[in-house]
Order: structure tokens, then C-alpha cells, then sequence
């Protein structure tokens, strides 16, 4: 199926704008009709002129789906549904408000699925950098029990309580960072610009310089000569570590260990991923998600493959039948 982008008439006469998964034109002006609703324009979605510079700005700044956003959606839905409203409607009502034209593109299609008879989990599955695997099986769990509307308000506060978590780390590690990067750009505007006029005035004494003023000057003269050849070295390291942490699995692991032992940091790296295993894994159980399950789930949540192995080696000795 494709998605089409209307504008529309409703019963008053009043304009409204939307998308619907349809198999074509036709298809998708019968189902509008059938809602009631009267179509003026409709376009498939995907074929939308734009220059290139257009579509990757308007992929990467207003096609972008935050987790506030997978959050209020969720909150919204459990709304609707604890006050007993079908989900296809409810699903409908939240399309029309959503503000993300993306969201509002991948409501439309998870809508048209649930309408054809299938779940919303495979719906919702269709959209993996939306819905991952831990908001999936949360939602089956939910649906096997019949208690989605609960299950999706337990998501709802998780991602809260997970966005609140993360912007205290963020805000606590602001200042640290903004103060590094100050103090070493005063450091090297001193280094290039300042020292090499005073060092002239230790030129025109003729006397012997004690040796940390030797070295601070040939410093600030290497800094004054080179700054460009520390730019690209810098880049280039940057470069290599981001290849070597993030595009081998060895680096990765290296990465992830060193992260569990660097002083202080350490500490508070492996005290948030015990925090985000604790939180989901507790959500899951509640959720009905069986534990080997949930702790599969969990196992990648936590984003460090040191600690993953750990939960992976804990899961298999539960399944051997030892305690958790």
C-alpha cells in the first residue's frame, strides 16, 4: 500500500489535512468517503517533488521523532483507551493532532493495518526507529492480556521518568564541559597570542631563562607555528577513535569497558545502566513479559556490552533454573 496526503471537507464544510494507506487514488478517496469526510486534493506521500538540499533538511530537522513525542503519543493513546474508545478511532484522533508530519505519516499506516484486522503490535513493528523492541513486546504483553491501556500508561511514565533521568545527567555534565572547552580556548589564545610578545622582553635581557620558561616558550612557538597541523591531528584522532568504538565490535567492547572504570565517571556510568536495567526490566515484569524474555529485551537496553554479557550470563543461569 501507499501512502496518500489529502485535504479534505468534514460534515461542516471545515478543511482538514491527513494521510491515509491506501492502494491507490481511488481506494483511498472511498475510504475517506466512507468517513464522512470529502476529499478536495490528494497526492501520494512518497512522491512529492523537492529538491535534494529540501528533502535532507526536512528529514533531518522536521522528520526527526523524539522520544517526547513516542511519549505524549503513548499517553495520549492510554487515554483514550482507558475511557473506552476503539483504538482505530482513537489512533484517528491522535493522527489528526499530531504536529510531526512523520508521526503523523507512520499513525496513518499503523491505523490502516490495525482497520485491516491486524494487531497493533504489527502495525507498530513496521517501525522499528519508532517503536523498539522493548515497546513492542510491551504492547503484545498488553494485548495478550487485555490490558493495553494500563500497559501503555506504564510506557508513557517509563519514557518520562527515562527523559527526566537524562536530562539531569545532561544538565549535571553541562557546566564540566562548557568550563573545559572555555579554559582550554583561553589557554591557547594565551599560548599563541600573548606569551610570544612577552618573550621578547626575555629576549632583550640577555639572561639565562629558568627552565620552565624555556619550555613555555617553545611550546607557544610550536602552538603559534603549528596550530594547524593540532587541528588536524585532533580531527584525525576523533575520527579514528568514533571508527574504532563505534564500527568494530573489539572496539566497541574497549570502549565499553573503559567506560566502567574511568575514575568517578565509572561509577556513575555503571550506577545509570543498574538504574535503566532496574526501571525496564521492573516495567516489563509488570507488563506480563515473560523473564527470560524481559531480560533478553533488557540486555540491549542498557547500551554497554560489558554489562549486556552480564545480564545475557545471569539469564542463562535462570534458565538453568537458579534464582534471578
Amino acid at each position: 500500500m501507499s501512502v496518500f496526503e489529502y485535504v479534505a471537507l468534514d460534515e461542516k464544510g471545515h478543511q482538514i489535512k491527513g494521510f491515509i494507506d491506501a492502494p491507490g487514488v481511488a481506494a483511498a478517496r472511498q475510504k475517506l468517503r466512507e468517513e464522512n469526510v470529502y476529499p478536495v486534493e490528494i497526492n501520494q506521500a512518497e512522491n512529492k517533488k523537492e529538491t535534494a538540499l529540501s528533502g535532507i533538511l526536512k528529514f533531518n530537522i522536521w522528520q526527526k521523532i523524539s522520544a517526547a513525542d513516542v511519549s505524549i503519543f503513548t499517553r495520549q493513546l492510554s487515554t483514550l483507551l482507558g475511557s473506552g474508545m476503539p483504538l482505530v478511532p482513537s489512533l484517528s484522533i491522535l493522527m489528526k493532532q499530531a504536529k510531526n508530519p512523520l508521526l503523523k505519516k507512520s499513525l496513518a499506516q499503523i491505523r490502516e493495518q490495525v482497520n485491516e484486522g491486524k494487531s497493533l503490535t504489527e502495525g507498530m513493528s513496521n517501525f522499528p526507529q519508532i517503536f523498539p523492541p522493548f515497546y513492542l513486546n510491551m504492547v503484545r504483553a498488553g494485548e495478550a492480556s487485555g490490558t493495553i491501556n494500563l500497559v501503555l500508561e506504564r510506557l508513557a511514565d517509563f519514557s518520562e521518568n527515562h527523559q527526566a533521568l537524562m536530562s539531569k545527567i545532561k544538565s549535571a555534565m553541562y557546566y564540566p564541559i562548557v568550563m573545559l572547552f572555555v579554559g582550554s580556548t583561553v589557554l591557547f589564545l594565551l599560548m599563541t597570542f600573548v606569551v610570544p610578545k612577552i618573550t621578547g622582553i626575555f629576549t632583550d635581557m640577555h639572561q639565562t631563562l629558568p627552565l620552565i620558561t624555556i619550555i613555555l616558550i617553545a611550546v607557544s612557538d610550536f602552538l603559534k607555528s603549528f596550530w594547524w597541523l593540532i587541528l588536524i591531528l585532533l580531527a584525525a584522532a576523533i575520527a579514528v577513535f568514533k571508527y574504532t568504538t563505534a564500527g568494530t565490535e573489539a572496539g566497541k567492547r574497549m570502549w565499553d569497558n573503559v567506560k566502567l572504570k574511568i575514575p568517578v565517571w565509572g561509577q556513575v556510568n555503571l550506577k545509570i545502566s543498574i538504574a535503566r536495567f532496574s526501571r525496564t526490566l521492573a516495567t516489563l515484569l509488570q507488563s506480563g513479559v515473560p523473564l527470560l524474555q524481559a531480560m533478553e529485551i533488557v540486555r540491549n537496553v542498557v547500551n554497554n556490552i560489558i554489562i549486556g554479557e552480564a545480564i545475557s550470563k545471569a539469564g542463562k543461569d535462570v534458565e538453568e533454573g537458579k534464582g534471578l
